[in-house]
């Protein structure tokens, strides 16, 4: 894919504040810095799915790009074949596009390898690394603390022309994994802990989905990235603050690069960081996430309760409300913990404008309205979404014998209870309004059905129609509906930080009440020609959307997010 991206224009765009790494580009571009080039790129390793705290940085990634006539590179990190796999590359590919963004040339690690290889060598040469033979227990000793210095390795003034032949044998395959690795010579004693002689090549004898067994040694990344940047020409190299401490070790191997390849001084991409995205009740560890599916405790990486961009996706996120989520919360320079209820206001905040609507009975009883003549049906219309004046309509079969929530029928109910009771009168939604008279009940005491009578003047519409009643409640038909099945979904986890607790396992953590599941759901025949990618308003219920695991004689749907904004009515 070779596209490049456009900038965005428009008032809105023109209104907006700039964030700082915005006006950090926007000052660069001035003032014709990198030849007047804005070149960024998105750097996933492919050991896992992406999940949202990715998308943050996807859209700072791409967006910045876009918004300033730049261009975007996908680079795979693939430096550690032990947990790299093509499916994740693949998934990785469609989540971007999914969330609607275009790179301009896809790059991987391994594409560098030969050449990092050689600057490796040219380092021990210049007396710049050095192989090391201690255990990784060892050398952690061996570093000191940030108020202490570390205690030089016996081997770091090794012969360099000895350190080259070991590295060589090395990535030969002569030696075991952990048997040696190769060291760069830095300083000890620095007060920058990552500056203290860093490990940049290890051992690993593990075929690579791309080079397959050509390599035994593979480049770290603070070794391989900052390298890889230079070599595509990045320009600004954004990322989360937790690389704050690493960009001088970032800076400092360029700057040998470029003296080793004789490069000029007038060019270097230069790494900029901005706040991760820590989301209450959501564990952003992909090493956390995996154990979830390889432990079973979740049906898999697109699991709607998962916070990767395929289970959002699987839920009935719309790419549309995760750019608004990412860009209400914006980019700074501090950690926070951003409310779990602003994600569900801006995708409830979208698909309030979109959504089809349709009426569905989750938990149904029958309605019988006994005066209404047998054998009559009535058409009645439905609009499809009031939010959008463009909208058409459909319609909904109206008849004597209907499904309603169970919950709206309470027989001996409180004195603010509006809904169907005996003796009160309440609105059938788009229909007439209806007089309870009474219910039948099982020898356990179940109610089985409910009855009322309708007044024939009252259909929706009608000038005689605005007699006033307090409730309103939804139905449909019991001989036209559908059957279907509904998955209700809650917090993955009960904790509001499951990655601050350390003395549970993982399995403890979750929510037992994370995945309703009901059968037996009656939804009206418009909603039963629903199709992947769409999405749906259940009036009174919330937005759903057809589920993957869905077949013509069995109909499965998600439920993205209740109706009730939580997030909003906090924030007032």
């Amino acid at each position: 894919m070779a596209e490049e991206l456009t900038p965005l224009s428009g008032e809105g765009e023109a209104k907006k504040s700039l964030n700082f790494i915005e006006q950090i580009v926007a000052s660069d571009l001035a003032a014709g810095k990198n030849g007047g080039r804005l070149q960024t790129r998105f750097p996933p390793e492919p050991n896992g799915y992406l999940h949202i705290g990715h998308a943050k940085a996807i859209c700072m990634d791409f967006g910045i790009a876009q918004r300033y006539g730049g261009v975007c590179n996908l680079r795979f990190d693939d430096t550690n074949p032990t947990k790299e796999d093509v499916e994740y590359v693949d998934a990785i590919r469609e989540d971007i596009e999914w969330l609607g963004f275009h790179w301009g040339a896809e790059y991987y690690a391994s594409d560098y390898f030969e050449r990092l290889y050689r600057f490796a060598e040219e380092l021990i040469l210049a007396g710049h690394a050095y192989v090391d033979e201690q255990t990784a227990e060892e050398i952690a000793q061996q570093k000191g603390t940030p108020t202490t210095p570390g205690v030089a390795s016996p081997y770091r003034d090794r012969p360099a022309e000895e350190s080259l032949d070991l590295f060589r044998r090395m990535n030969a395959g002569e030696f075991p994994e952990g048997a040696m690795i190769l060291r760069a010579k830095i300083d000890m004693a620095s007060p920058n802990m990552h500056f203290r002689d860093p490990i940049i090549y290890r051992i690993i004898k593990v075929p690579h989905h791309r080079t397959g067994t050509q390599w035994n040694v593979y480049p770290m990344y603070d070794f391989a990235h900052g390298q890889s940047d230079y070599f595509e020409g990045v320009t600004h190299s954004i990322c989360t603050l937790e690389f704050e401490v690493h960009r001088p070790l970032y800076d400092y191997f360029i700057e040998l690069l470029k003296q080793v390849e004789g490069q000029p001084d007038d060019y270097a991409p230069h790494q900029y960081e901005f706040n991760r995205l820590n989301l209450t009740y959501t564990m952003m560890s992909k090493r956390k996430l995996l154990q979830l599916v390889k432990d079973g405790l979740v049906a898999g990486w697109d699991d709607p309760r998962m916070p990767t961009i395929c289970g959002l996706r699987r839920r009935g996120y719309t790419p549309e409300s995760i750019r608004s989520f990412v860009d209400k919360i914006g980019y700074t320079k501090y950690d926070g913990m951003i409310d779990m209820a602003l994600l569900e206001h801006a995708v409830r905040e979208d698909l309030n404008r979109h959504a089809l609507r349709g009426s569905a009975v989750l938990d149904p009883v029958k309605l019988i309205i006994t005066n209404y003549p047998e054998g009559q049906t009535e058409d009645m219309p439905f609009l499809n979404n009031p939010e959008d004046p463009e909208s058409d309509s459909h319609s909904i079969r109206f008849a004597r014998e209907l499904y309603i929530e169970r919950e709206d029928f309470m027989e001996d109910a409180p004195k603010k209870y509006f809904r169907m009771t005996p003796g009160q009168e309440v609105r059938l939604k788009s229909a007439y309004i209806v007089r309870c008279t009474g219910c039948a009940k099982d020898a356990a005491g179940n109610i089985t059905e409910v009855y009322a009578t309708y007044d024939p003047e009252t259909l929706s519409g009608r000038p005689e129609a605005g007699r006033k009643v307090k409730g309103t409640i939804h139905w449909v038909s019991a001989a036209d509906s559908v059957e279907a099945e509904v998955r209700l979904y809650d917090r993955l986890f009960t904790d509001e930080n499951p990655s601050e607790v350390k003395d549970k396992e993982l399995a403890e953590l979750l929510n037992p009440a994370s995945l309703t599941v009901v059968q037996g759901a009656r939804i009206e025949p418009f909603l039963a020609e629903a199709k992947l990618g769409e999405y749906y308003q259940f009036q009174r219920v919330g937005y759903f959307c057809l589920d993957p695991d869905s077949r013509p004689d069995h109909l499965v749907f998600n439920r993205t997010v209740s109706l009730k904004d939580t997030w909003k009515k906090v924030n007032k």
